[in-house]
């Protein structure tokens, strides 16, 4: 599988290292049911989904990929730096 990096173009996954799904953090900062499920229960969609990737192998940005989790296809991939979730 091959990702495309805004800054580095198309390259080979290995150069990537995976964070996982790209989630929205809770507001606040005190625990509750809300970091409890941020932290420790994750959905394993069949479709289109947003992830976390860093090309620490090439130019060392995050990326928000979107890809689909059944063919694999990578559909966007943008920096992440700047954005809530990431």
């Amino acid at each position: 599988m091959r990702l495309p990096c805004p800054l580095c173009g198309a390259r080979d996954i290995r150069e990537f290292s995976y964070l996982g799904a790209a989630l929205a953090r809770p507001e606040g900062g005190d625990w509750g049911p809300g970091w409890d499920d941020y932290l420790h229960n994750r959905d394993n969609p069949a479709g289109e989904t947003d992830e976390l990737w860093y090309h620490g192998q090439g130019c060392g940005a995050w990326l928000r990929v979107r890809r689909d989790t059944v063919s694999h296809v990578v559909v966007s991939a943008r920096l992440a730096r700047g954005e809530a979730e990431a």
